[in-house]
C-alpha cells in the first residue's frame, strides 16, 4: 500500500491520539531545524514553531499598540483644534487658527484654503478666483484626495515653495453644496500617498467648514 504525504497528514488528523500511543516517536523522528543545519526532533520542531509564532503575535500585538498611541495623540490634536474654531469669533480669525493649528500642531508645513459661494472677505487669499474645472472637480469629491501632485493650478496657491513640495492632501469644505477647499502640502514624499487612511483629514474638514461657513453667508 502506497501512502502519499497529504494521506498521511489526513490520517494523522483523523487519529490524534497516535502520538499517545507512540510517544517515543515524538524523541526518535527527526526533522530539519527551520533557523539552521542540525535536525531536531519532532516534539522540538514544534516547539520552535511555537516558539516563532508567539514572536510574531508579539510583533503584531506591539504593532497595534503603536498604532493605537498615535491615534490618540491625533484625536486630541484634532479635539484641540475643534476647541479652538468654537472660541472664533470672526472669519478671520477661523481662518488663522486653521493654518496656525495645521503648521505648529499637526506639523502641515504648508496648508491653503479656497473659498468661493460666500460672502468674500476683501484682500484675503483664501477668496481669490478658482478656476471652474477645480470647483467641478472638489464638488464631486467623496473623500480627500491624497498624493505626490497637485492637482490643476493648486500648486501655484504655494508660490515660492511649490517646486518643493511631493504630497499633498486635499479635502472639500461643505455642508449641504461645496464651498471650498483646505489643501495641505508637504515636501516629505511619505506623508501624504494615495492609499492612506483619511478618517482624521474627514474630520478636520468637517471641522473647518462648520466653522466658516458659521461665520459667513451666501451671496
Amino acid at each position: 500500500m502506497n501512502l502519499d504525504s497529504d494521506a498521511v497528514a489526513a490520517w494523522l488528523k483523523q487519529h490524534p491520539d497516535f502520538f499517545e500511543a507512540h510517544s517515543a516517536l515524538l524523541a526518535d523522528i527527526n526533522l530539519p531545524h527551520p533557523h539552521g543545519t542540525h535536525a531536531v526532533s519532532l516534539s522540538e520542531r514544534q516547539l520552535q514553531a511555537m516558539r516563532d509564532k508567539n514572536r510574531a503575535l508579539e510583533a503584531r500585538l506591539s504593532e497595534l499598540i503603536g498604532y493605537a498611541g498615535a491615534n490618540d495623540t491625533t484625536s486630541g490634536k484634532v479635539h484641540r483644534l475643534a476647541v479652538s474654531l468654537l472660541g472664533a469669533r470672526t472669519l478671520p480669525a477661523v481662518l488663522d487658527i486653521v493654518q496656525q493649528q495645521l503648521k505648529e500642531d499637526f506639523a502641515v508645513p504648508h496648508g491653503a484654503i479656497r473659498l468661493w459661494g460666500l460672502a468674500a472677505e476683501d484682500g484675503r487669499p483664501e477668496f481669490a478666483p478658482v478656476q471652474a474645472e477645480l470647483r467641478e472637480f472638489v464638488s464631486h469629491m467623496e473623500a480627500p484626495h491624497c498624493g505626490h501632485h497637485a492637482v490643476y493650478e493648486t500648486s501655484r496657491w504655494f508660490e515660492d515653495e511649490a517646486p518643493n513640495l511631493r504630497s499633498f492632501a486635499m479635502m472639500p469644505l461643505r455642508d449641504s453644496v461645496t464651498f471650498g477647499v483646505l489643501l495641505l502640502a508637504s515636501p516629505d514624499e511619505n506623508r501624504f500617498y494615495p492609499d492612506m487612511g483619511t478618517f482624521y483629514l474627514t474630520r478636520i474638514a468637517e471641522l473647518v467648514g462648520a466653522a466658516l461657513r458659521s461665520q459667513t453667508h451666501g451671496p
